[in-house]
């Protein structure tokens, strides 16, 4: 109840602060599209949740986050870890301790000093309950004191600065991706002044957001655009070339289409579905794999999903091949697991390739054998042909493929004699609610912020903020807790595959599709790349005339 109402007052927070926000003066509003400048023109979603960095678990704040700050670490166009406001680091030999010694000079971007203080502050906020980030757990459970932390005390998480320019981790078990975590957008550093100042709201407003990345936000005005212009005060402004980035807030695919043939946009990543068997042969349009899985969350705290069996059904009940290749018109692939291609296990190997013997654990390319078992299981659990099974709401916001899976779902599980509803909610209420448990079934995904599989498996541990269907296994907790404690890398391995076997027996959510990113962006864009973890960067970009 307390998040929840904590969600409520920042939703408000929010809406006031951007209210405002859009009351800009219209010479300020002229220079969004001003010829002077060199503004790129972008759609990567719409009205984003949130762009606390602390507080985001959604790709579209992700995206913007990503060019607004930097952590102590950042990834390269290959997605390995390289220098970003930490110059250089140092592990000790046993792994246990991080040395970060930042660069000379750093800045935020309303020109105040930017010392190791401000990343011992960021990643301590980070742990208090408080303030319930979702990706506490994923991101600082190695670290020393995380446990004291989590339960109230931040100050006993083991970071520290020795002087203004050196900040040191400690860890209590060594963690072969520490570097990637180090990179990742939930560790970068926020103003504490700001933050006392303006409490969460302070990321609901360009006056209040002050950052530190190649970018700041210059104008907000919601339902519209977010304007971020360079930040002269970014170690690295000599390399940027765009005077600023407009990031156009669109939900509907449509009006991106519109926007994007227009020239309003030479970037769009929402694409109408129906358009895509026209553009394939262009060579603006763009289909990449991605680190992710399209998935549904069931509520395991409400009937029937508190039942393995019907879970199982409702799981077999569906045709991925059909949705991945026809409703989804080939630019998803069919998903069998919930860890798909791309992931990398221990060895530097396909982790895919590695689990349930070579093989997926549920046969993408029988569907009729799988229906005939999702019937069987279903009158099993006590619900022959339906008979008993209460109805069901499955919840989706209307973009790309969801409306379109959604209703393939009502015919689906409609075979096995399941009423199903479906409810289209909005995205500044979808991911909320999703959180918060409102809802019996509904849409998710994930997509890899780093290419460890323990990056997607953690989402299911009993308290992990992004665990959204509240699944609970001691069994698979155990398996978790091994692969973060052991330092052996066979062990390590073994137990991230224990952990995806129960997942899957155990059908604590529905693996659908595995993702690709399918986008349109303008040859006149040159030096942008698109990320393995389905993002867009921007900040070395440029615009050719």
């Amino acid at each position: 109840m307390k998040k929840r109402v904590m969600s409520l007052l920042l939703i408000a927070a929010m809406a006031i602060g951007l209210v405002a926000c859009g009351s800009k003066s219209d010479d300020k509003k002229k220079a969004a599209s001003s010829s002077d400048e060199k503004i790129l023109s972008v759609e990567v979603g719409p009205d984003p949740e949130t762009i606390d960095p602390a507080l985001n678990s959604a790709i579209d704040g992700g995206e913007m986050i990503l060019h607004a700050f930097e952590g102590l670490l950042k990834l390269d166009k290959n997605g390995d870890p390289e220098a970003g406001q930490a110059e250089k680091w140092e592990v000790s030999d046993d792994g246990l301790t991080y040395t970060f010694t930042l660069r000379d000079g750093l800045k935020w971007s309303d020109g105040s000093d930017l010392t190791a203080e401000d990343f011992v502050y960021s990643w301590q906020r980070v742990c208090d309950p408080n303030l319930a980030a979702p990706y506490a757990e994923t991101v600082l459970s190695m670290v020393e004191g995380y446990d004291e932390a989590i339960a109230g005390d931040i100050t006993k998480l083991g970071v520290e600065a020795t002087d203004d320019k050196t900040f040191v981790v400690h860890l209590s078990n060594p963690c072969p991706y520490f570097e990637d975590l180090a990179a990742f957008a939930t560790l970068n550093p926020v103003q504490k002044a700001t933050v006392d100042a303006n409490g969460d709201a302070w990321a609901t407003s360009a006056d209040t957001y002050i950052s530190n990345g190649p970018f700041y936000v210059a104008e907000w005005v919601p339902g519209s655009y977010i304007l971020m212009k360079k930040n002269t005060n970014y170690w690295d402004a000599d390399s940027i070339k765009l005077d600023g980035i407009k990031f156009n807030l669109i939900e509907d695919a449509n009006a991106a289409y519109s926007a994007y043939q227009t020239g309003e946009a030479l970037m769009i990543k929402d694409v109408p579905t129906e358009e895509i068997p026209s553009l394939k042969d262009s060579d603006e349009f763009y289909v990449e794999p991605i680190l992710g899985t399209y998935y549904l969350s069931l509520n395991l705290q409400k009937e029937p999903f508190n039942n393995k069996e019907v879970r199982q059904a409702l799981s077999l009940a569906i045709d991925r091949d059909y949705i991945a290749n026809t409703l989804m018109q080939g630019t998803y692939s069919p998903a069998g697991s919930m860890v798909g291609e791309g992931w990398k296990d221990t060895d530097g190997s396909d982790f895919h390739e590695n689990a349930n013997g070579g093989k997926e654990y549920i046969d993408t390319t029988n569907f009729d054998e799988n229906l005939k078992q999702a019937k069987q299981l279903l009158a099993d659990a006590g619900y022959p042909d339906g008979k008993g099974l209460p109805k069901i709401t499955y919840t989706t916001n209307d973009a790309g493929y969801h409306k379109v899976v959604a209703e393939y779902l009502q015919q689906a599980w409609g075979e096995l004699g399941i009423d199903v509803d479906v409810e289209i909610v909005e995205w500044a209420s979808f991911t909320p609610m999703r959180r918060n448990g409102d809802y019996m079934s509904s849409r998710n995904g994930w997509v890899g912020d780093y290419s460890d599989p323990s990056n997607i498996l953690e989402l299911f541990t009993t308290d992990n903020g992004n665990n959204d269907g509240k699944y609970s296994s001691a069994e698979f907790d155990a398996a978790i807790e091994k692969s973060r404690t052991t330092t052996d890398a066979t062990e390590r391995s073994a137990a991230l595959h224990e952990a995806e076997q129960i997942l899957m027996d155990d059908a604590a959510c529905i693996p659908v599709a595995y993702y690709n990113d399918f986008y349109l962006m303008s040859n006149k864009v040159q030096n942008a790349w698109h990320s393995a973890n389905g993002y867009w960067y921007f900040m070395y970009a440029d615009i050719a005339e």
